[in-house]
């Protein structure tokens, strides 16, 4: 079975890496219009979800009946290439050397959704023979990358279920919570003037000094609130931007601040701590600042001694001697909407390491891939057991 299954996975990953679904600016059509097609050729009947956004569809699954239902989300946008010179191979001419598959996506998250695709059609063969009892759900959702509601849009379409496996790459650990996410966009205003006249104006870059005083402190704050499973928040400024021309004094500088939170937090508790920070600083410094939360990922979190992760945990342990101490994962991935949202116990679990996302060279060791595919239809066949 290996064999097979290696075969059936490395054709299918190699497909899907080719298609470049690059978001921004958001080029998931392709990649979808095949897996809808991918499907029907397995004679399974696919959706082709147009909502959030007609141009860059999403596909939903649903096979087999009864109880309980699993959905298995999966996003097909990559993130850009970015300068091709740093890749050793193409990164949409999927590679392979020494069982090690290299190109973008093949972590994150195109070897989850590949895995995916084949227990969806697999269950569904078992499930029609009376092997097995209960419904899979598969999402090819779009969006991810960039926070946008592709996952939200399936859930709230229907396809939703008892439990659910966001199958981005955790090396086969099972996560049971994950970090929130904010990203703020701070405006500190000044007043301009020529260069040569700089006193005739303020200059918004000096204005900024007290703000990113006050944000150093914040991080130090913050980073004392911890999770057992997540370690500590952060409060990182990763931007700052500010300037027309060589020889004007700036009317504005704009600080980007990355805000990493826990279980415990929301982002309109971070909401609140941002605006007061600042109005501190406007009253102590005589300054004008506005702010705007430009992106947002919702932490999540569910017990982690629930079924699905005991299931999971146990089966990938059998497989693949993955460890099976509780474990939280620091990115934001939409697990949150399945949890949140979907009031759904679901879990972030999946082939590759997180450390390959978003990089040069990104690439997955095949035989992890072919391991993930056995824990997924060992968790499948315990869960819809007659």
């Amino acid at each position: 079975m290996t064999n097979e299954t290696r075969e059936r996975v490395t054709e299918l990953l190699t497909s899907l890496i080719s298609f470049e679904t690059e978001n921004p600016p958001g080029n998931e059509r392709e990649a979808a219009e095949f897996i809808y097609d991918w499907f029907r050729e397995e004679g399974i009947e696919p959706s082709l979800i147009d909502e959030p956004n007609a141009a860059r569809p999403q596909v939903a699954v649903r096979v087999g009946e009864g109880d309980p239902t699993v959905v298995l989300n999966g996003h097909i946008d990559v993130v850009p290439a970015g300068d091709g010179d740093q890749w050793s191979y193409p990164p949409y001419e999927p590679t392979i050397e020494d069982d090690v598959l290299y190109g973008r996506g093949s972590a994150d998250m195109k070897a989850g959704v590949a895995v995916a695709m084949l227990a969806t059609v697999d269950i569904a063969a078992a499930v029609e023979a009376g092997e097995l009892e209960g419904t899979v759900v598969f999402h090819a959702a779009m969006g991810e990358e960039t926070a946008e509601p592709g996952t939200k849009t399936l859930l709230e379409s229907g396809y939703t279920g008892d439990y659910g496996i966001v199958l981005e790459p955790t090396s086969l650990r099972t996560a049971t919570s994950e970090k929130g996410l904010a990203w703020y966009e701070i405006t500190v205003a000044g007043d301009p003037s020529h260069a040569s006249r700089p006193d005739h104006g303020t200059n918004a870059i000096a204005n900024v000094r007290p703000v990113l005083d006050a944000l150093e402190a914040y991080d130090t704050d913050v980073r004392t609130r911890e999770d057992d499973l997540l370690g500590c928040s952060y409060a990182t400024v990763t931007e700052f931007e500010a300037g027309t021309k060589e020889n004007v004094v700036p009317e504005s500088a704009t600080i980007t601040v990355d805000r990493r939170f826990l279980p415990s937090e929301t982002a309109g508790d971070v909401d609140s701590e941002i605006d007061e920070l600042l109005a501190t600083v406007e009253a102590d410094h005589g300054i004008d600042t506005s702010w705007r939360r430009t992106r947002t990922y919702e932490s999540a979190e569910i017990p982690v001694d629930s079924t699905l992760a005991e299931v999971v945990r146990n089966h990938s342990a059998a497989v693949a001697d993955v460890p099976t101490d509780p474990w939280g994962i620091q990115a934001s991935t939409d697990v949150r909407n399945l949890v949140n949202d979907a009031e759904m116990e679901a879990i972030t679990w999946g082939p590759g390491e997180l450390d390959q996302a978003h990089t040069y060279d990104e690439h997955i060791e095949l035989p992890e891939v072919v391991a993930g595919y056995e824990v997924l239809w060992r968790v499948l066949e315990d869960l819809f057991e007659p």
